[in-house]
């Protein structure tokens, strides 16, 4: 029974589901696995322009899988000190291969999106929320650290570090509606409106120029490592000119004067 599943809902519109709904969707080796796999099959398809990352049952996710975890590929025959180590490299790289994907994610969070869950929600791009969804560091409750996924990196950088460190501290739950006050979510829709929704945004993403969207997203990762904005600015200098070379621009004039949508071929 496959954990993860990829399939077209709308054109250039992939949808990856994580489907261990028995398991709310906890982050075992082997769903992990069959994760990376999706990531790399939607990463490398030239037809896929946006990526909608979803829960199958009521939760999004509920963070690392704690009575089945199982072994991540590859480490059968290491003692118990590596295998740690490539333990925890394998679930923390997750994120990263989120984020190296050259489509933007759209995150419809459904549910619960706990420990893990709520960190592989913070490597999409975009987080849209049902009325139901509830993030929470659960780490910190289980007698581990609160941090983890890079949740330490990415939190902070989208809600602040006060906020961050009162949810990563304290273990407490975050509704939907503090998870929009607060910027974890950019959107809160009704349970039964949330896949439309993110479909309806990805449609329209894929109107926009393929190019100009994977440079964004490129662009928007990127200038949250460099040391100043003058760097930031450089970067996107290149960036537009670089779009600037695809004639994007000229159809977008001609698209204005002759009234009609643009088409963008690059």
């Amino acid at each position: 029974m496959a954990l993860v599943t990829v399939d077209t809902v709308r054109p250039h519109v992939r949808r990856i589901t994580l489907d261990h709904p028995e398991r709310l969707n906890s982050m075992s080796f082997a769903l992990v696995t069959e994760l990376y796999a999706a990531l790399d099959e939607v990463g490398a398809d030239n037809d896929c322009r946006v990526v909608v990352l979803t829960g199958a049952g009521r939760a999004f996710c509920s963070g690392l899988e704690l009575e089945h975890a199982g072994l991540p590929p590859g480490t059968e025959d290491l003692g118990r000190h590596r295998l740690g180590m490539r333990a925890m490299a394998y679930m923390g790289g997750i994120v990263p291969a989120l984020r190296g994907i050259p489509q933007p994610v759209i995150a419809a969070i459904n549910g619960p999106a706990y420990g893990g869950g709520m960190c592989l929600s913070l490597g999409a791009d975009i987080r849209l929320a049902s009325e139901s969804a509830v993030f929470c560091g659960a780490g910190i409750s289980n007698g581990l650290t609160g941090v983890e996924l890079g949740v330490s990196w990415l939190l902070p950088r989208a809600v602040g570090t006060s906020n961050s460190a009162e949810i990563l501290l304290t273990g407490r739950k975050v509704d939907a509606t503090e998870a929009l006050r607060i910027g974890l979510v950019s959107r809160v829709l009704p349970g039964d409106d949330l896949l439309e929704a993110a479909f309806v945004m990805a449609e329209g993403i894929c109107r926009l120029s393929p190019f100009g969207v994977e440079l964004t997203k490129e662009a928007l990762w990127s200038s949250l490592e460099v040391g100043s904005l003058e760097a930031a600015v450089a970067f996107e200098n290149r960036t537009q000119l670089l779009a600037g070379h695809t004639g994007n621009l000229a159809e977008a004039s001609a698209a204005f004067r002759e009234k009609r949508p643009p088409v963008y071929v690059e």
